[in-house]
């Protein structure tokens, strides 16, 4: 068993003597030798209630309260809006989805945690987060047969309630009559992520319909089409924000009349400028790092320390990302983004348990903090090799 403190735990255990049939009945990939594609079920996490409660749930929504508070305070800005790179053309549309209360689904906040001390929010995948099915569906089914197995102590739980939330919301949404599902089908973990929120929306009663992004046309009265020339009036979309505002696509989105999920006002959130945003309006926040906007010249200050975080402003799976400790560049992920302005965050390392670094994962569903998500990796900042590890809870 490794410890981190006394409280956090990473504990080997046993795989499931039929992994491999438990991975083909839920179309995950199993390669023979090396396990199911992205998960690790050869040890987990354990906590206790109490830093389930006290260190992950109550500060993540008190962090989702925060996050509103920098949204209102953006839509009234036009100068914040700018910083974040939205074209002039959608402020407007982001604006009144905010002040219509048009409401959100999920998200999952990652979390730099050790067991010990105040969880730090690292950035907030609010717009198009993956890894749900694994988190709400096999890690739930993974606890219940480990426990069956008896490769589990007795008495063991899950911060799990994921897949009910969702089913539970998606109706409380506004909905009305046919959801169209809707995402860039080239990218497995997207269509993945998709197809699970799909059939939640079918358990929960409503109509649905998937398409490709690429498959929604548009008519003549300026809304959104499917193959069939049925009208888009809600779409559920794993696609983000940036890369409609991107495109043609973004310049008839305000006046299409489609409801979409995660709303408009979900691209604030999903930008990393969020995180000088946030401190700058909760400097000092235990759950927060400091972080400022590269040419801002308080960043100047920051990186004379010479120990800290570059991030892209808007990128996915730990592209570009560059650790500087005391002057040093000890890490430094390529990708596509390393020419859009970035920001500069404190570093906080994540914690090392059997040459792993575990990122904590924490769901919202309707703002709520229902689940976790483990992803570990052998680098510092998490990115396409990370490796999906269940946890429990334990009293």
């Amino acid at each position: 068993t490794f410890y981190f403190g006394d409280l956090m735990q990473r504990i080997p255990v046993t795989e499931r003597p039929y992994l491999a049939a438990a991975a083909a009945e839920h179309e995950l990939e199993y390669v023979a030798g090396s396990g199911v594609t992205g998960w690790d079920e050869s040890a987990y996490y354990q906590f206790t209630p109490q830093q389930i409660e006290e260190n992950i749930v109550k500060p993540a929504e008190e962090l989702e309260e925060l996050c509103f508070q920098v949204v209102d305070r953006a839509v009234n800005t036009e100068e914040v809006l700018d910083r974040l790179c939205i074209p002039e053309y959608f402020w407007d549309y982001i604006a009144t989805s905010w002040r219509n209360g048009d409401k959100n689904l999920y998200g999952r906040m990652d979390l730099s945690y050790n067991g010990t001390g105040p969880a730090k929010l690292l950035e907030y995948n609010a717009d198009t987060p993956t890894t749900l099915y694994e988190s709400a569906v096999f890690q739930w089914e993974w606890l219940e047969q480990a426990a069956e197995l008896k490769l589990l102590p007795e008495g063991v739980d899950q911060l799990n309630d994921v897949h009910e939330k969702i089913v539970e919301t998606l109706p409380q949404l506004g909905v009305a009559g046919l959801s169209h599902f809707a995402c860039n089908q080239d990218i497995e973990d997207d269509t993945g992520t998709l197809e699970y929120l799909e059939e939640c929306a079918r358990e929960a009663g409503l109509e649905t319909c998937i398409l490709g992004m690429e498959d929604i046309g548009l008519n003549d009265q300026g809304q959104f089409t499917d193959l069939e020339d049925r009208v888009i009036s809600t779409l559920v979309k794993l696609y983000p924000w940036e890369w409609i505002m991107a495109e043609d696509f973004g310049r008839h989105v305000p006046a299409s009349g489609a409801q979409f999920i995660e709303p408009p006002w979900k691209a604030i959130l999903s930008n990393k400028g969020l995180l000088p945003l946030l401190w700058g309006m909760f400097d000092g926040h235990p759950n927060l790092l400091p972080a400022f906007f590269e040419d801002d010249p308080a960043a100047a200050d920051f990186t004379d320390t010479g120990t800290y975080v570059r991030k892209p402003m808007l990128s996915r799976q730990g592209a570009n990302i560059e650790i500087v400790q005391e002057g040093k560049t000890i890490f430094h992920s390529d990708g596509p983004y390393g020419e859009d302005p970035h920001i500069l965050q404190g570093f906080e390392p994540l914690p090392e348990f059997d040459e792993g670094y575990p990122l904590l994962g924490c769901w919202l569903v309707a703002s709520k903090a229902v689940g976790l998500c483990i992803r570990e990796d052998k680098i510092l900042a998490t990115g396409k090799g990370a490796r999906f590890v269940p946890h429990v809870i334990l009293d």
